[in-house]
């Protein structure tokens, strides 16, 4: 399970790397990458037993370096950020997911949105249209909690560097050619909503490339027309983050 982290939130990473611990069923091994001069997260790493990589730069870049640590033994890969956390048993259910779907490259399920303190505001629950639905419309496969097939993602090559907000995505949509997604129909993660969030803190300029990912995986002549659905995806993006921040205020 890779982790990066700027180990700048302890107390939400010391809360993720304890859910990871709280896995049963599999054994789980550990990857923290962040700035080794971090001399705090260090000490938590040591505490965890984790495998511990310097920070690259950029998430992308991070989490190529700890998937690239995976060894022969390793059947699966996943990897979370350092303020969500996996639900139990959520890892044994996405590798069951995968050894009952031979043709699956990864496994996914449903996602919890949390707020500051924990508390839930919402859960997506992913349906089985969701996969087909990410070319076009809004991504609804969340990645917290994904488990990826080792070998697909050594067959897809490394996530893409240049995307800072899309990475997940565009790597979704390179699986989505080479295989099916299992759909395990289980709450896998929780999504934690706050103000210092990437994914919250940038909506427009994270808009924009996404949409930029999704057009470079479209097929012709479907490029062409992708300026006349994407304002509205883009404009309904925004109202539904307005509204879960609008929710996540409301708690705090």
């Amino acid at each position: 399970m890779v982790v990066p982290t700027m180990g700048e939130r302890q107390e939400y990473l010391r809360q993720t790397l304890d859910s990871i611990k709280a896995q049963v069923g599999i054994s789980i091994d550990i990857v923290m990458i962040f700035p080794f001069s971090n001399t705090e997260t260090m000490a938590l790493a040591e505490q965890y037993n984790a495998v511990t990589v310097e920070d690259p730069g950029g998430l992308s870049a991070a989490v190529n370096a700890g998937i690239a640590q995976a060894k022969d033994e390793h059947e699966y890969i996943g990897w979370i950020g350092d303020d969500d956390l996996l639900r139990p048993g959520s890892v044994d259910a996405g590798v069951k997911a995968l050894q009952q779907n031979p043709n699956a490259v990864l496994a996914y399920g449903y996602c919890d949105y949390i707020d500051e303190k924990g508390n839930l505001l919402f859960t997506n629950k992913a349906g089985r249209l969701a996969p087909w639905l990410m070319t076009w419309g809004p991504n609804l496969v969340p990645c917290p909690g994904i488990v990826f097939r080792k070998s697909s993602l050594t067959e897809a090559g490394e996530f893409d560097e240049n995307n800072k907000y899309s990475m997940d995505l565009e790597m979704l949509l390179r699986l989505r050619k080479d295989g099916k997604f299992a759909n395990t129909k289980k709450t896998l993660a929780a999504f934690r909503w706050h103000s210092t969030s990437l994914s919250v803190t940038n909506r427009s300029e994270a808009q924009e490339e996404i949409a930029k990912v999704k057009r470079k995986h479209l097929s012709q002549p479907y490029k062409s027309l992708a300026p006349l659905w994407e304002p509205l995806i883009s404009k309904a993006s925004a109202l539904a983050a307005k509204r879960v921040s609008k929710m996540a205020s409301k708690r705090s």
